[in-house]
Parts: C-alpha cells; sequence; structure tokens
C-alpha cells in the first residue's frame, strides 16, 4: 500500500532541525513527510495531506490585530500558509496545525488570535519548554478525544498568542486550566485539526503520536476512496 505523502510547513529559521522531528512522527504514523517553505516548492495536488509548522508568530495584519514589539513575523510564511490551508480546505485533503499552525487554521477560516495569551488568561500557568509540563482538559465529542481520549494531558507549550475567536466551522478541542484554548477542530470534514502544543517532541508518548497517525489516516482514507472512484469509472461501460 502507498504511504500517504504530508507536505510540512517549516520555519525559515528553525525548519532544517524541526523538519526531520515531524518527519519522524509522520514515519511512525505510517505516512511520509516532504518539507514546505518560503523559497521551497509546494504543490497541494501532489500531497495527501498538509501539516502547517510551528514556529513565528502570526502577523496581526491577517486578523486585525495590533502588531506588539515583542512579536517575530514572517508575512511570507503568513501568506504562504494561509493559501495551503485554503487548497487543502477546497480539495477536501486533511490538515494538521502545530502550535502557530492551530493558529494559523483558525486565522485561515476567519478567526482571530489572542497576541498576549497569558496576559489574558492569567489563571493559565506559563511554561517554555518542551517537556510536558501544561496540563489541559480534552473535551468529550471531539475529534481530538476519539483519537487521544479523555483523560487528563501533559502537554508542552511554546506558544504567547492563542485562539480567541473560532473561525468559521470550527470548534475547541481542548482547553488549559485557565480556560486558554488549546486545540481547534473543524466540526464537518474535511480533517482539520490543530494543537497549540508540539506533539512532534512527545513521539514517545503513545496518545501524542495518535494525533500523526489520525492524520495519516485521513489522508489514506482519502485517497484509497478516490482511487475507488476512479476504478469503478474505469471499469463502466462506455
Amino acid at each position: 500500500m502507498r504511504k500517504p505523502l504530508i507536505g510540512v510547513t517549516t520555519s525559515q529559521r528553525s525548519g532544517w532541525r524541526i523538519f526531520p522531528l515531524v518527519a519522524l512522527n509522520v514515519w511512525l504514523a505510517g505516512g511520509r513527510a516532504v518539507r514546505w517553505g518560503v523559497n521551497r516548492p509546494d504543490d497541494i495536488d501532489a500531497v495527501d495531506g498538509v501539516i502547517i509548522g510551528g514556529g513565528d508568530d502570526i502577523s496581526p495584519d491577517l486578523f486585525g490585530g495590533k502588531i506588539i514589539s515583542s512579536a517575530r513575523l514572517d508575512p511570507e510564511r503568513d501568506a504562504l500558509e494561509q493559501r495551503l490551508v485554503g487548497e487543502a480546505m477546497a480539495a477536501g485533503k486533511p490538515v494538521l496545525g502545530i502550535c502557530r499552525g492551530a493558529q494559523m487554521i483558525n486565522v485561515a477560516l476567519g478567526g482571530r488570535l489572542d497576541q498576549d495569551a497569558y496576559g489574558t488568561y492569567t489563571a493559565s500557568e506559563r511554561h517554555w519548554t518542551i517537556l510536558p509540563k501544561k496540563h489541559i482538559d480534552v473535551r468529550p465529542d471531539t475529534l481530538l478525544s476519539r483519537h487521544t481520549g479523555t483523560a487528563p494531558m501533559w502537554v508542552n507549550a511554546l506558544h504567547s498568542q492563542a485562539v480567541s475567536v473560532l473561525g468559521d466551522g470550527l470548534q475547541v478541542a481542548a482547553r488549559d486550566e485557565g480556560g486558554m484554548i488549546q486545540a481547534v477542530e473543524r466540526v464537518a470534514p474535511p480533517f482539520a485539526l490543530g494543537v497549540q502544543w508540539h506533539p512532534e517532541h512527545l513521539f514517545y508518548a503513545h496518545r501524542q503520536r495518535a494525533i500523526f497517525r489520525a492524520l495519516v489516516n485521513a489522508a489514506a482514507a482519502r485517497y484509497e476512496a478516490r482511487d475507488q472512484i476512479s476504478a469503478v469509472r474505469d471499469a463502466a461501460p462506455v
């Protein structure tokens, strides 16, 4: 069986070290990964799914916010990823967003971000670590819970922004103890899931690997259904 091919967007600054880790997680889930980014070719028609990776803050120009001095921005990457989310949704291809990627899914679908999330959610404990030190609650009856379960989850955190107003067709899948949104997802197909943490660093945890497996399985199911339709069409009498 052909392994699903997943396009992965990366930061211009840190993509060289993050992409291999994401690619490992995709491989462990049964897929293959190709690196995309600014000045790198991308083709939504050539892949079965997309991962919007972590990295720089998203420019407030995209959601009507104000630039703050501490923000580290990459407008070219913003434009690339906003386009790719739109193309993936139009093509019915699954998308997984990691940290910044979760925020980009939300913004691309018309949502807004809180640029100083920990200033707003003062009861949320602030951690800046790849270690699983942040506690979150996964909501029942969500796409995320179907793959990870609803038991309390410990995750890492490397973000300052967070989703504030949901984009079209999205719902909250997880929050932290202070109420800050930690995961969003599409209510209806196609598959789109965004997690505020970095599951690629937690590949030793089966619930985190399940997030990548959910994407790869959704990608495989889509191209298998497409191939079946093509086979029926080719077998039909002229």
